[in-house]
């Protein structure tokens, strides 16, 4: 579930900063990269493995991963409790239209779904 906590629109586009709860085995996406943002996690609460571009690492309460534009990094839950965490973006691309897209990826061809994760700059590997 994505809180949005600040969206481009009441930054001016600095930043937009999200919540994310994830509930026990939710998974998350695995490796890729923005080509125009950096994105940094913050855990709130729970165990949420963050991927650092080598490995996937525990994050844990109060852990920090900043990651470039560019930087290879992924997240998901396969704990059996539920996790929390702060998403922020910079600058603030219009994420919105990407959390609220996921619900029609099964609707779409695989060249449908290819462009609109370029389209949104998510770029699997």
């Amino acid at each position: 579930k994505y809180h949005y906590l600040a969206n481009q629109q009441q930054t001016d586009g600095d930043y937009g900063l999200y919540r994310i709860d994830i509930s026990p085995q939710g998974g998350g996406p695995g490796p890729h990269f923005h080509r125009t943002m950096s994105e940094a996690f913050f855990v709130l609460s729970g165990t949420v493995e963050l991927y650092d571009g080598n490995d996937w690492v525990d994050g844990n309460q109060g852990d920090f991963l900043y990651v470039p534009p560019g930087g290879i990094h992924g997240f998901r839950n396969v704990a059996d409790a539920p996790t929390s965490l702060l998403m922020l973006f910079a600058p603030g691309a219009p994420r919105e239209a990407y959390f609220e897209g996921f619900a029609q990826l099964a609707d779409l061809n695989d060249e449908e779904r290819a462009e609109w994760f370029i389209k949104n700059d998510n770029h699997f590997l």
